[in-house]
């Protein structure tokens, strides 16, 4: 098959973590022997800026194995800013909507939100070309944005919400990646278009990500040593309650063995930085170069997932998949009966405790910190588990299979 991908990051963008799941996702279908053309953005997401040697052309085309890549200018904007970003996501996908329907003819499209106005141009470019379309969802929006208080306006949440049911009926499948996030779009489709609904989720590559030793060189280069090192690693975002480690921090200043570790950027990096900046037993750090993802994630005795009251069921923290692949074991502080909460119940890898409660997040730490065998049980049984996941080639064969379905019943229904 020919397939167009229109996605906000692609490789070298990498420290998204979409721009890893659609870059792997491309080279795996073109190593099952699909030609792969990409609309994606010019690398910004690092600094939040075009990054310096790729400024000059606001549209740039490449050619690669896996067929070509078109890249345009992001718009890029204050990402604190809900207004200022969704007219740089407009912009965007003006652009990827511009290359995509003036590029070859593909035999079907993809496209991911966030931002979910590249879905408009997915389902554009669908109907240029009279192929069918699947809209990867990563995040869902509104959903995440008003229950983050970033949306607030009724107005716009309502205009905005008929504008996602919209794109989900004009779609001929909504990939997901979650069974709370599958509940959530199928509520909002008319009963007998329920079923394009489907949950792919996200790979976890257990070659890239391995257990290592815990004398890692991040640990020397942060002069960590040999302390327990309690690590949130990814987004520095609105969505995650960091208000959480600055509490456990406080609760835990008396034990000179242990440091909280918070590695990301993101919207709410200023803030932390902040607060960090009156604490000896916090750092920050960048994000890190992705070949150092194991030494990075092994650097940590327990990991953290912080994702507030609510957002559970239109966001996933796919960060997870990293964690118990690397082989340690996670404190969760999320839904209960969420995606995360059922697979670190069932790996047996962590403890799980509602949102934004303090007592308990602190007690889950306290416990793993003070039991050194349970952690290292916790975090084999993580990473046995993982080992049964998705591979990027396990979710390429998922949508191929689903991409060959939809091509067969559209050729079925031209004729």
């Amino acid at each position: 098959m020919k397939l167009l991908l229109l996605c906000p990051h692609f490789e070298p963008d990498l420290h998204a973590a979409t721009g890893e799941v659609m870059t792997r996702l491309t080279h795996a279908l073109a190593e099952r022997g699909h030609r792969v053309d990409v609309v994606t953005s010019l690398p910004w997401y690092h600094a939040h800026d075009v990054e310096p040697e790729w400024r000059g052309r606001p549209w740039r085309v490449e050619h690669a194995a896996h067929g070509r890549i078109v890249r345009v200018w992001p718009f890029p904007t204050d990402k604190t800013s809900v207004p200022a970003r969704a007219v740089g996501f407009l912009g965007l996908t003006g652009l990827v909507a511009a290359a995509a329907v003036s590029g070859p003819r593909p035999d079907a499209v993809i496209g991911m939100s966030p931002p979910i106005f590249l879905g408009e141009a997915a389902a554009l470019a669908a109907r240029r070309f009279g192929v069918p379309w699947v809209f990867n969802v990563q995040d869902i929006f509104p959903d995440v944005a008003v229950d983050l208080g970033a949306l607030t306006n009724p107005r716009v949440i309502t205009a905005a919400s008929r504008y996602e049911r919209r794109l989900y009926r004009s779609a001929d499948a909504v990939s997901v990646l979650s069974r709370d996030q599958a509940a959530n779009v199928r509520a909002k489709l008319p009963a007998d278009q329920s079923d394009k609904v489907v949950e792919i989720h996200n790979f976890v590559d257990t070659d890239r990500v391995q257990p290592v030793e815990r004398a890692t060189e991040y640990r020397r280069r942060h002069g960590l040593g040999d302390r327990l090192v309690v690590m949130y690693s990814g987004n520095v975002g609105l969505s995650q309650s960091f208000e959480l480690v600055r509490a456990a921090a406080d609760r835990f200043v008396h034990r000179p063995d242990v440091v909280f570790v918070i590695n990301g950027e993101g919207a709410a990096r200023a803030e932390v930085d902040a607060w960090a900046a009156e604490r000896d037993n916090v750092v920050v750090a960048d994000f890190q170069p992705r070949e150092a993802v194991s030494d990075t994630l092994g650097s940590a005795d327990v990991h953290l997932i912080l994702l507030k009251p609510g957002l559970a069921k239109s966001s996933t923290p796919s960060k997870l998949y990293g964690i118990l692949a690397a082989g340690r074991p996670v404190v969760a502080s999320i839904d209960a009966g969420s995606e995360v909460a059922v697979t670190v119940a069932d790996a047996d890898a962590g403890i799980v405790v509602e949102p934004a409660e303090v007592e308990p997040f602190c007690a889950a730490i306290g416990e793993l910190l003070d039991d050194a065998s349970r952690r290292h049980r916790l975090g084999a049984n993580g990473r046995r588990h993982v080992e049964t996941l998705l591979t990027p080639a396990a979710q390429a064969a998922a949508y191929e299979d689903l991409l060959q379905q939809l091509t067969l019943a559209g050729s079925s229904a031209d004729g």
